[in-house]
């Protein structure tokens, strides 16, 4: 009799195995009379933040000019973000270096390089919803701001996500629990404990066709106001969860 009980746990798992997608383990103790599983399951979303980076790169032939041109560059971005109704809060500095120039183009001639001795470069990150980060980059890029449009996705609610990739880990080990009793011959009874078997809940995003970074000419820049904004589109996040489950059986 026992060695019939294994082979349908056996045939069970097998069939519960191939027909799912995420990988999971199961555990029969007849003594305790449980079906223990752990299995994994995921929740998606679509991001609510874009966090766009705005920045700028800029060479000069000597530090103090490099500087005070970046200055010029600078407040006008944060002048230019102002108008476009971004608040301090949602501007944050990312980062800022001015060093001499140590990267030069094999093609530059001797007077080109004379202006590129020092580089001067900054950087913000600017957080908005996803339907403003076009608008973000078009308004930096257009005060100056030609190292602009790398965003990070990211989600305001990242635990309620948790929660329901949780929730369905949860209801996906009562299904395969379901299979493995009937398999089994014996009844499913009640969920006697339950826990999430990795407390660092693994967050991924889904590409679409969007934007990463756009390197414009200082000759280009003047007109950028009169262009429309980029075509982006927010990303979908995905977080997943695993559950260890345990079920009564009769």
């Amino acid at each position: 009799m026992l060695g019939q009980i294994r082979i349908f746990a056996c045939l069970a798992s097998a069939v519960c195995l191939a027909s799912l997608s995420s990988a999971q383990t199961i555990q029969i103790n007849r003594e305790n009379k449980t079906v223990a599983i752990s299995t994994t399951d995921e929740a998606t979303a679509t991001v609510d933040i874009a966090a766009v980076t705005v920045g700028y790169e800029i060479y000069d032939e000597d530090s103090e000019s490099s500087y005070a041109d970046g200055g010029r560059i600078s407040k006008a971005v944060i002048d230019a973000l102002h108008k476009a109704g971004i608040e301090d809060k949602s501007i944050e500095s990312f980062s800022q270096s001015l060093e001499r120039n140590t990267e030069f183009d094999d093609k530059d001639k001797p007077e080109q390089r004379a202006k590129k001795h020092f580089v001067m470069r900054q950087s913000w990150e600017v957080s908005v919803s996803p339907k403003d980060a076009a608008e973000v980059i078009r308004v930096a890029v257009a005060a100056g701001a030609n190292k602009s449009g790398a965003i990070d996705w990211r989600i305001a609610d990242r635990k309620t996500l948790q929660a329901k990739a949780a929730e369905n880990a949860l209801v996906k080990a009562r299904s395969v629990a379901s299979q493995m009793t009937e398999g089994l011959h014996v009844k499913m009874g009640d969920l006697i404990y339950a826990s999430i078997e990795t407390p660092t809940a693994k967050l991924y995003l889904t590409p679409k066709p969007g934007f990463t970074q756009v390197t414009v000419s200082a000759e280009a820049v003047s007109s950028i106001n009169l262009l429309p904004a980029l075509e982006i589109r927010p990303q979908t996040i995905r977080e997943e969860a695993t559950v260890y489950a345990v079920f009564a059986i009769e």
